[in-house]
């Protein structure tokens, strides 16, 4: 059952210290891997494809399973749940810490986003659920901003780790998160669940939406080097899967993705909206760690600080740009949002051997911050706005999915539309010539997300929901959304 914790009570106090440290293991993992990947490569010997998987991997399990750890949390217990997943990220992380090489590396990966499926939407489910109503909102952004300090130094302490005491440690540091997390959650954490009967869950749904996007990866990622009957083959199936999954979702009484969703139009809009930005950011985010590594001649530590300027201006001016959207309509900021980034990107251009970071790294990543905070809050703002209340949870998790496919499928692809060769990333010409086609295929998705954007999106309704997480840190995803007044939450962060 639910509870009425006072945030300023101790026992609240430590309710949002555990939800803010397990969502953090998930959250500071994914920002500081990428700036680990050449290190990684040539400490395991690994080619671009294994770097691709080291990332993909764990973004494959969690995008397809993610939807389904907010409804096991409801049945079963959300701090059970939430628990469960800590144990078994910290598990998969120091699997990841000791793999001897890269196939079991990529193995752990994969674990790892099965746990960061069970904790994350429980994280933001037990403040909804165990906090009084009066302090829901307060603790909810309290939880978004230090998740977003947290976002803010992942680079930076995964800099550090890789240059001082090494990559591994990037996965180590999850074990002892996890035994502080673990037991201040089983002592001061109420149990709370959804006691309403509850149909079936969709595991057909998720494990055919999971299949499609690993054969669909599969195939770009091997479509440069691997066998074009195998290429080919697995590419259909996994088109084959899509067209499964869809078929299933139609005719399931209680599915995972319901189609009927999408008979509003601005929902469907805007995430075609949010796939085509959060690819771009997938693409942008893998290929600049390695070209101010590889060409650039940064350290790790140099490479992580470098990036810092864009949480830190989404954490510091998000909530802002939402009252702004608030004022003028979502349709300015989601069309000058992708362009400023657009812009960015091209900016990298310049960005080179021997660059400054000052005159060249820099003011392209200002204004790649300026976009992110211009159009990351309106678009869930949007998204949440464009269906009704009750489904608000549902929403949001459909628009973290199609965030993180469209991430998953941007590392895979890009290489192969860029050009780069399995070992383009043991050489600075090959890889600066790649990042050099790849920069102008980001900004063109970007702008194709503009001109959707200024062509479909409308303003809300005048009655529509505020987004609860108003501060975004985490640039690599959207926020959440509870399920209105049920302290349910139907998705991951």
């Amino acid at each position: 059952m639910s509870s009425d914790v006072r945030l300023a009570s101790p026992q609240g106090k430590w309710i949002l210290l555990t939800t803010v440290l397990g969502s953090s293991m998930a959250m500071v993992d994914s920002t500081v891997v990428n700036v680990a990947l050449p290190r990684i490569g040539r400490d395991l010997n690994a080619d671009l494809a294994a770097l691709q998987w080291t990332v993909n991997a764990y973004m494959l399990t969690l995008a397809g399973l993610i939807l389904l750890g907010g409804s096991l949390g409801d049945r079963y217990g959300r701090r059970r749940i939430f628990v469960l997943g800590v144990v078994w990220f910290a598990a998969a992380s120091l699997l990841c810490g000791l793999a001897p090489n890269a196939g079991v590396l990529v193995a752990a990966r994969a674990l790892q986003g099965i746990g960061g499926a069970l904790l994350a939407p429980g994280s933001l489910a037990l403040i909804q659920a165990s906090f009084h109503p009066d302090d829901r909102a307060r603790a909810v952004g309290l939880w978004s901003g230090f998740g977003g300090i947290g976002a803010a130094i992942g680079p930076f302490l995964g800099g550090w780790l890789v240059d001082g005491p090494g990559w591994r440690w990037v996965f180590l540091i999850n074990v002892p998160l996890a035994l502080v997390c673990v037991p201040v959650a089983v002592r001061h954490v109420p149990e709370s669940g959804d006691g309403r009967k509850h149909g079936r869950f969709d595991v057909l749904g998720a494990a055919l939406g999971a299949v499609a996007l690993a054969l669909v990866t599969y195939a770009l990622i091997e479509a440069g080097n691997g066998s074009l009957v195998v290429v080919v083959l697995t590419a259909v199936a996994g088109v084959a899967a899509g067209v499964a999954f869809v078929h299933v979702e139609r005719r399931r009484p209680d599915p995972m993705m319901p189609p009927d969703i999408f008979a509003s139009r601005q929902f469907t809009a805007v995430n075609l909206v949010t796939f085509c930005v959060y690819a771009a950011f997938g693409g942008f985010f893998f290929l600049t760690a390695l070209q101010l590594q590889v060409v650039a001649g940064y350290s790790a530590l140099q490479a992580g600080t470098a990036l810092l300027p864009t949480t830190a201006l989404m954490l510091l001016f998000s909530a802002r740009s939402g009252e702004l959207a608030q004022r003028v309509g979502p349709r300015i900021p989601l069309t000058v949002g992708p362009l400023l980034c657009a812009t960015a990107m091209l900016l990298m251009l310049r960005v080179g051997p021997g660059a400054s970071y000052l005159a060249d790294v820099l003011p392209a990543l200002l204004v790649m911050g300026t976009g992110m905070v211009t159009l990351v809050a309106p678009l869930t703002a949007t998204v949440l706005a464009s269906v009704d209340t009750a489904r608000a949870g549902l929403a949001s998790g459909i628009n973290n999915a199609a965030a993180r496919a469209a991430g998953l499928l941007a590392v895979a692809a890009l290489p192969l539309l860029a050009g780069m060769g399995p070992e383009a990333y043991r050489s600075a010409p090959a890889f600066d010539d790649a990042f050099h086609r790849a920069m102008p295929l980001c900004a063109g998705v970007l702008a194709a997300g503009a001109i959707l954007a200024y062509a479909t999106v409308r303003r809300p309704a005048p009655d529509c929901r505020r987004p609860e997480c108003r501060t975004h840190g985490w640039v690599t995803a959207p926020p959440l959304e509870p399920r209105a007044g049920k302290g349910r939450l139907e998705a991951g962060e």
